[in-house]
């Protein structure tokens, strides 16, 4: 019951209570005849179109100042001055009650063609009481201040006091206190609201009623094609306000609401029909298009699939944007001007915002070429990640340090985008490094077991896996294996790979070899000089012994020799340490 008080009370903020609003904005800007109005140059009261003609006067009159209401009468000036103002009230009265037509007048200067009506007239349509009946006409006269203007015909006024005769009052009004006839809020009287007030929640019902009533044969349909309830029910809050908006425009017809007001009741209740409508729409286009969306998901179409999400996205675009020009349309703005304005401003924008259509068209290139998809994981450039999102703008991605990326469709419809998602199996390539110690022999025994590793292991492509010796170096025996794994999902792929490799490991132990590792050795050679007999040596020294001086003892020499020749190893040691190549992975030697 709560859900139905609610959609009773947003039916009456729609219909209601924007009335009064429209209303008094209206009689605020009731033309003076003193003050020129704002919108026109020439004339102060607005005649210069059929529309400002009509309205002018509704609006006086309605104010009770009907000496300007007068001015909108085709009369001579004696005669406006002694009879103008009673004629108007009268009008006023025969055009509440007796007026049948749409109101709706021309904004052109020039009024618009009528077929077999002359070009300087204009008929609005039909004011009949009893059996007078009396055409609601307006005639383009010339004024000697204001130029050509409109006026209400005088063939009209010449029937107006027969028709006031014949309209009496109404047959409610009779029947209810006076103090709701007399008293009036906005032009029309208190009864008339109130009625208005109390049709809400019999439109309410009425909608609601006859909603269930179409909801029967909706799910029998729903459920013979496999259509789920909710998607009956995402269209029944819109359908309810168009049948409650139009249920309360039919019973409103029966109060016989003064013309101005009346006018501005039909204004609210078209737009409530516009916005229902096109609520309808964009439920049943949202419905359709998802539907075909997840029918190309299905299919293994993503990019299809992908072109159905943005599409829904322009389709909604475009409905709010009719939408909003009907609306504009309804409460009388000229659509023209309006139409035009957006020519001009959309070919501003074309060129201010060149980037922008560049990424919307970019997004519809890559959407229709089907190049990624929504969940691919794809390399854009130097950075890895899963595209979440392809909007209008920009596609989204999640990279893998879980950041954000949003790249412009204009430069991805441009750049070499990698799809990984896309492969049907996984390349893997490594090299191993043996010893160098290693025979021929065991390098062509660990050759012929990795080969029948990877021939006997059901996720390897057989026929194109590749194990061969491609480089001696100073530091391994490099061996290059090569070879696809028949998955597209990187997880199984890793636990393939870890498996084949500890595998490898465990044959080149088996083997005898082992893997090459970076450490390095240094070979140290003794000194020549050392391998001279120890005589030959003591000899010259004791030769080259300066003259005065005492030779040193034979034990003395050795040991002092002993001591140089420890110098000097340990002097090329820390050479040698420090000239030795660093992180080249290579052996080094140093010869003495």
């Amino acid at each position: 019951m709560s859900t139905f008080l609610r959609r009773i009370t947003f039916l009456a903020l729609t219909i209601v209570l924007c009335a009064p609003f429209a209303m008094q904005s209206s009689l605020g800007q009731l033309p003076q005849p003193k003050a020129p109005s704002p919108r026109t140059a020439s004339d102060p009261l607005n005649r210069e179109t059929p529309n400002g003609t009509i309205f002018g006067f509704l609006e006086a009159a309605q104010s009770g100042n009907y000496a300007i209401a007068a001015q909108y009468l085709q009369m001579s000036p004696a005669r406006r001055q002694t009879n103008g103002e009673a004629l108007a009230q009268k009008l006023k009265t025969v055009m509440d009650i007796a007026f049948e037509g749409n109101l709706k007048p021309s904004r052109e200067p020039e009024g618009e063609p009528q077929e077999g009506v002359p070009g300087d007239r204009q008929k609005l349509g039909t004011m009949s009481s009893g059996d007078v009946e009396a055409e609601l006409e307006l005639i383009r006269v010339p004024d000697a201040n204001a130029g050509k203007i409109w006026l209400i015909a005088s063939d009209t006024l010449t029937k107006v006091p027969e028709l006031y005769d014949q309209v009496g009052a109404r047959q409610v009004e009779t029947r209810l206190p006076k103090w709701v006839v007399k008293h009036q809020f906005a032009g029309m009287p208190l009864w008339q609201w109130f009625a208005l007030l109390l049709l809400i929640p019999v439109a309410a019902g009425a909608g609601w009623l006859v909603l269930v009533l179409l909801q029967i044969p909706m799910r029998w349909w729903a459920g013979r094609h496999g259509h789920s309830e909710v998607e009956v029910k995402s269209v029944s809050a819109p359908a309810w306000l168009l049948l409650g908006a139009l249920i309360h425009k039919i019973l409103a017809a029966y109060l016989d609401m003064p013309l101005l007001q009346r006018h501005y009741y039909t204004q609210v209740t078209a737009v409530a029909v516009i916005i229902s409508t096109n609520w309808i729409l964009w439920r049943v286009v949202r419905w359709f298009l998802r539907r075909v969306r997840n029918q190309a998901l299905a299919r293994g179409l993503g990019g299809t699939g992908s072109l159905m999400l943005l599409g829904e996205r322009l389709v909604k675009a475009f409905i709010f944007v009719l939408a909003i020009f009907l609306v504009l349309g309804v409460l009388g703005f000229n659509l023209t001007t309006a139409l035009a304005g957006v020519g001009i401003g959309t070919l501003a924008i074309g060129f201010g915002a060149q980037k922008t259509i560049e990424n919307l068209f970019g997004g519809v290139s890559v959407l229709g070429d089907e190049v990624i998809r929504v969940g691919d994981v794809c390399k854009f450039g130097d950075r890895t990640g899963t595209v979440e999102d392809i909007g209008l703008r920009s596609t989204r991605v999640r990279t893998e340090e879980r950041t954000l990326l949003a790249i412009p469709n204009g430069t991805v419809a441009t750049i070499n985008v990698e799809n990984l998602s896309r492969r049907d199996k996984m390349l893997f390539k490594t090299v191993l490094g043996l010893h160098t110690d290693t025979s021929q022999e065991r390098v062509r025994t660990v050759l012929s077991e990795i080969r029948r590793v990877l021939n006997s292991n059901p996720k390897i492509e057989s026929p194109s896996f590749r194990v061969r010796l491609i480089e001696l170096t100073s530091s391994a025996l490099n061996v290059e294996l090569v070879c696809y794994i028949l998955t597209q999902d990187f997880n199984e792929f890793a636990a393939v790979r870890e498996d084949v490799l500890l595998e490898v490991m465990n044959l080149v132990e088996d083997s005898g070899a082992s893997l090459a590792s970076s450490s390095q050795r240094l070979y140290l050679s003794p000194d020549p000089a050392s391998s001279k007999p120890r005589g030959d040596v003591e000899n010259k020294r004791g030769d080259e012994s300066p003259q005065g001086k005492p030779q040193s003892s034979p034990a003395a020499t050795d040991h002092e020799n002993a001591s140089s020749r420890l110098s000097a190893d340990r002097a090329r040691l820390e050479s040698a340490l420090r000239n030795r190549p660093q992180g080249d992975g290579k052996n080094a030697r140093k010869d003495d």
